[in-house]
């Protein structure tokens, strides 16, 4: 198990992350609304902003010695996720029953495992780690 953990964490996180971008990108309502929420008037450069990053993050996670960037970017991502969740959208949101909080919160800790399996690449202080 030990040998498929990493990719298992990787599909995990990049599927979730990758599912949302069709509605980030393509201007659907729900989207909408929720980066209204977080954003205001500034809600589209911020729901197209968090797209490209997560989109950036779910392809550094593939590429082996970029990982721990990859997985440095979806903590913290998801972090600002959860911390909107908790502050100004709610756990439900559009009556979703908590679906959007509970797949930040797994796309967190697959983030955070990643990263810790990947420490010893990160710059000037993996070798430390």
């Amino acid at each position: 198990m030990n040998k498929y953990l990493p990719i298992i964490l990787k599909l995990v996180a990049a599927v979730i992350m990758l599912q949302t971008l069709f509605f980030k990108f393509t201007g659907a309502q729900e989207s909408i609304d929720l980066f209204t929420k977080l954003a205001g008037e500034n809600e589209a450069s911020m729901r197209i902003g968090t797209g490209v990053l997560e989109l950036i993050a779910s392809i550094l996670l593939f590429i082996p010695n970029k990982t721990w960037l990859g997985a440095i970017l979806t903590v913290g991502l998801m972090g600002g996720a959860i911390m909107g969740h908790l502050t100004k959208i709610g756990i439900e949101h559009n009556g979703d029953g908590g679906g959007l909080f509970i797949c930040a919160i797994i796309t967190l800790v697959a983030g955070a495992i990643l990263l810790i399996l990947n420490r010893k690449h990160i710059p000037f202080i993996g070798s430390k780690l």
